[in-house]
């Protein structure tokens, strides 16, 4: 490696970039260096071309030294607490007055002689001499978010110390209760009352027969705010806020306001607007923008009677005081419906985040408020009636948000605005993925102490027993692609990763919610052995261990995981049966009548699926999610990963109401198989 390359090397290093990967098929990656200078460019180095890396090197270095702590600094509950500081010598031996303010508001403050500190490091940058020491913090710190503040003669540092269980929330009972339920896109979810999908009563519905079946969990798929207008994304994946429901999927007739609002009774009983939900009910395929202008036009007339009506105006005007963010979001709403126009393309001090009344409608703003007003009492409302029967509710939460949506608009400073996150080439897709959302930058939401990530963790978290986590890789690494290159030019970027497990196993225990991280596909090593530390559980799909199939047959899931047969970006079982070679189908199916789960080797798709749910029923997971769609054979995808115009993604609806599929002899007997199977007692704990 030459002089020049070596440098740079050391400058992406610095800033936490992968100067080289391996790929899927072990083959290492080295990056251009066009990709390290743009992916540093949008990271904040001063650089435009390779002869200013010698510069921005240094520059970088005295950066690190000149911040006399991090940010940000993780404390263990079961490990003394120590703040590392970087000094010049000439206050290496000075006394440092210390003050650590609570999360509670108590306050601690005590004196450190840093001369009776050694020193860990030594270093000279331009000429400046440093050490590095580290402070104990008297006593033990209480579990939550702490500010700790040092001072020295003309020196001042703060840190935001995060006080953190090191495990993540573990149910109660672990040594024998193994949990089940379902699985069905909320979108796809049909019945007889509903519009143009599912909503919060249909789930809700779902619910109640899981339950009274022995089950605990209803899962689904991310419920986020979406743009169903201009922009159009419907993507579940690609939400316009993390921080807000989807109002797609309110249960209007539960409205309070609907009883008492004669204009919108009106309209809903006419006989054009019945025609229409009718038409949209029996589609095969949800019309998103279609559904979302019936349900506005009743939503629109219920917020207006809700400002006339004074016990609920008073509810809905406590609940925005308590939730400033919500009327913040509203603003944003109404802004981009009147200037029709995304925020990037908006005046440059609504761009940087000032919104005046005269930008929006009052009457768009109070839409957009009262829908999260009406979503948040309604999700939560269900999520009391999971959680006293079981688990809870089974949320997801994506990697990403839409590149012009809220959360990138407020939070300017917690995400890279010029790269995008996507997937490097693989054999799927040899061009690599665009995901088309913005990462996060590494060191912005460490600066802001991660209220952006820690306020998308609480919204799911209230409401949701188990969550999981999109691409859990991406707690300590991102494929970035910086704006004008291609996936096939992406380079990985380094998170701290102890940092974001801190916030979860410490907002875990304080919503008693389980965290499921998806770690499917080609996962370091690192990533699972984090997973196992901080008693995160794995995902374990069947179909993927299909590939180390030997003579004992597939691996059984690990106790700590949750097992299912799919994902919603893979083919329903039936689909994937029918792709299977023959070898793997021979071996799978003599494996399943050896262990019992089918009456003879050679079988039909359908004993083969209620076989391997039974083999996964019977296993040490703690956690099992059945697809419903397999249930009845279904072989058309919710989505095909790289596709947009050529499939329907996210479209499709389930193929039976909820009224039937509840009702069918094959689907209430395997469920019941499962759930004798499931309340079997194991020996083995699941912790």
């Amino acid at each position: 490696m030459d002089k020049q390359n070596n440098t740079l090397h050391q400058l992406s290093q610095m800033y936490g970039l992968q100067t080289a990967y391996r790929d899927a098929g072990g083959q290492r990656r080295p990056a251009s260096t066009e990709s390290l200078l743009a992916a540093l460019q949008t990271l904040g180095a001063s650089l435009a071309k390779p002869t200013d890396v010698p510069g921005a090197l240094r520059q970088r270095r005295l950066e690190q030294w000149q911040r006399c702590c991090e940010p940000v600094t993780v404390a263990w509950e079961d490990r003394p607490i120590q703040i590392g500081l970087r000094l010049p010598v000439r206050l290496s031996n000075s006394r440092a007055n210390c003050r650590l303010e609570m999360e509670s508001g108590e306050i601690r403050e005590w004196f450190c002689d840093l001369a009776m500190l050694p020193p860990m490091e030594e270093t000279t940058v331009e000429g400046v001499n440093y050490q590095v020491k580290q402070i104990p913090l008297p006593g033990r710190a209480p579990l939550g978010y702490h500010q700790c503040t040092i001072a020295m003669p003309g020196l001042t540092c703060q840190t935001m110390l995060i006080a953190a269980p090191q495990k993540a929330y573990l149910p109660p009972k672990e040594a024998a209760e193994r949990l089940w339920g379902v699985f069905i896109p909320l979108y796809a979810l049909r019945s007889e009352h509903s519009w143009a999908a599912g909503d919060v009563a249909d789930l809700g519905h779902l619910l109640s027969w899981t339950q009274s079946l022995g089950g605990s969990i209803v899962g689904t798929l991310p419920l986020l705010a979406a743009f169903l207008d201009e922009p159009f994304s419907p993507s579940p994946y690609s939400p316009a806020s993390r921080l807000f429901w989807n109002e797609f999927y309110l249960d209007i007739t539960a409205a309070p306001e609907l009883k008492l609002c004669t204009e919108a009774q009106n309209l809903l009983n006419s006989a054009d607007f019945q025609e229409e939900l009718a038409a949209l009910r029996q589609s095969p395929y949800v019309d998103y923008r279609r559904g979302m202008v019936a349900k506005r036009r009743i939503l629109e007339l219920l917020a207006q009677c809700c400002t006339s009506l004074p016990d609920r105006a008073a509810e809905l005007h406590s609940w925005a005081s308590a939730h400033p963010a919500a009327q913040d979001y509203a603003r944003f709403r109404a802004t981009m419906e009147k200037k029709h126009m995304v925020w990037p393309q908006w005046p440059v001090q609504m761009r940087n985040g000032t919104l005046q009344p005269g930008d929006y409608k009052p009457s768009d703003e109070q839409y957009h408020l009262y829908v999260q007003w009406l979503a948040q009492e309604q999700l939560q409302a269900l999520s009391c009636q999971a959680r006293r029967r079981g688990a809870g509710l089974y949320l997801d939460l994506p990697l990403g948000v839409h590149q012009v949506g809220y959360d990138v608009w407020r939070e300017q400073q917690a995400f890279a605005l010029e790269a995008q996150c996507g997937a490097p080439p693989d054999q799927l897709n040899a061009s690599g993925q665009n995901w088309e959302f913005p990462p996060l930058h590494p060191e912005g939401i460490r600066q802001q102490g991660y209220r952006y990530y820690i306020s998308t963790l609480r919204h799911h978290m209230q409401h949701a027993g188990i969550l999981r986590l999109d691409h859990i890789m991406g707690l300590h690494r991102l494929f970035w692609i910086p704006r004008g290159l291609t996936a096939q030019d992406g380079v990985y970027v380094k998170y701290r990763a102890e940092e974001f497990y801190a916030i979860l196993a410490l907002e875990s225990h304080r919503h008693r919610t389980l965290l499921v991280g998806e770690d499917l596909g080609t996962v370091p090593p690192a990533v699972r052995a984090s997973m196992s530390r901080h008693k995160l559980y794995r995902m374990h799909i069947l179909p993927f261990e299909l590939g180390r199939l030997n003579r004992r047959g597939p691996n059984l899931p690990p106790a700590r995981s949750l097992a299912a047969l799919n994902t919603h970006d893979m083919p329903p079982f039936a689909a994937y049966w029918q792709q299977e070679n023959r070898r793997s189908r021979l071996g799978l199916s003599r494996f399943l009548f050896r262990q019992d789960w089918l009456p003879t080797p050679i079988a039909h798709p359908g004993q083969v699926l209620k076989g391997c749910l039974q083999h996964l029923a019977a296993s040490r997971a703690r956690i099992m999610l059945v697809n419903l769609e397999d249930l009845w054979l279904e072989t058309a995808p919710q989505n095909v990963p790289g596709t947009t115009k050529e499939y329907p993604n996210w479209q499709r609806k389930a193929r039976h109401d909820i009224e039937d599929f509840t009702r069918l002899p094959g689907v209430l007997s395997t469920l019941r198989s499962i759930n004798l199977l499931r309340k079997r007692k194991i020996g083995r704990k699941f912790n």
